[in-house]
């Protein structure tokens, strides 16, 4: 139980990542566009991230200065990072942009729902580069899991549903591009810098995939009037749940569990999505969405299920 709290704020950030489809959709609703609505996202996340970062140095001061006050040995203050870490972090998060770029492009030439399922690919595409890189294969319950979820997130993003014959290539590639591209933020958002402090490491990969976002999409809703209307608060809301919770959360427990577990907890991603279409944007789900549902939740809790039950099976081999 001691990585349950890393556990939780993964799944925590990736079920804010659930919540951003249906503010999109609503932004989309009133007529905002791509580069607007995302200018927007990063704008008010990277504001937020810095604004904790600044709390996080002020409350480290503080302490200190208490320290020396009550003639303590005085706490180490955080490390200040270099700037070829501050690189790295701003290379890591880089990848968030790159990732909705592909997906919203996709949408372009396939099926929204095919879409969804390309860029849930992530998930075995995660554990693959772990594996590779370690050289190891995957254990049986990873496995397991992985197949829950590929089965889960074909009956969740109704596909069974639709006809597949047709398909655009260039919508599939881009697709399964957006899945590699958002892998590649788990195990970067893990790896760079993991001794930083987690809200300067958010900061800082917040604000690489701003300025990436500004030079594919030059930020004219700053000075065009948009900014100060309904624009500010889908902005503020997917900046809250997509550019500030989950790089935050992530920085915290990916350090901790590894990439292919956050990869797994990655996917409560899907079940949230579809739940907020049903009651918010009131969109028929089936019978076999549902089902598909249920099968990633059960994917997502299975490893740990299969922990508690080893742990408890080895606390009676010692009674």
């Amino acid at each position: 139980m001691k990585d349950m709290k890393y556990l939780i704020s993964v799944l925590v950030g990736a079920m804010s990542y659930g919540i951003l489809s249906t503010i999109v959709v609503l932004a989309y609703g009133e007529g905002y566009q791509l580069g607007e609505v995302v200018g927007t996202q990063l704008l008010t996340g990277c504001i937020l991230a810095w604004l904790l970062a600044l709390y996080t140095k002020w409350k480290a001061s503080r302490k200190e200065q208490n320290a020396v006050k009550q003639t303590a040995a005085p706490k180490l203050a955080p490390v200040r990072l270099t700037w070829k870490q501050r690189l790295l972090l701003m290379l890591a998060g880089a990848p968030t942009v790159v990732t909705g770029l592909l997906y919203y492009q996709s949408l372009r030439y396939i099926p929204a729902s095919l879409a969804i399922i390309l860029l849930f690919q992530f998930t075995w595409i995660s554990v693959l580069i772990q594996a590779v890189s370690k050289r190891q294969r995957p254990d049986k319950i990873t496995v397991l899991t992985l197949l829950l979820l590929f089965g889960g997130t074909l009956l969740a993003a109704g596909i069974l549903n639709q006809e597949t014959a047709g398909f655009d290539l260039l919508g599939l590639s881009l697709g399964l591009l957006s899945a590699v591209s958002y892998s590649l933020f788990i195990i970067f958002s893990g790896k760079a810098v993991p001794a930083a402090h987690p809200a300067y490491r958010s900061a800082w990969m917040v604000t690489g995939g701003l300025l990436l976002l500004c030079i594919l999409f030059p930020p004219y809703f700053l000075f065009n009037g948009l900014l100060w209307g309904q624009l500010l608060l889908y902005g503020f809301l997917l900046g809250l749940f997509g550019a500030f919770i989950p790089p935050l959360l992530f920085a915290i427990g990916v350090p901790h569990i590894g990439g292919a577990m956050a990869g797994i907890l990655g996917a409560a991603e899907l079940p949230v999505a579809v739940l907020l279409s049903s009651f918010v944007l009131h969109e028929q789900v089936s019978g076999l969405q549902w089902a598909g549902v249920v099968l990633v939740l059960l994917g997502v809790a299975l490893p740990e299920l299969y922990k508690l039950r080893w742990r408890g099976t080895n606390a009676l081999a010692r009674q």
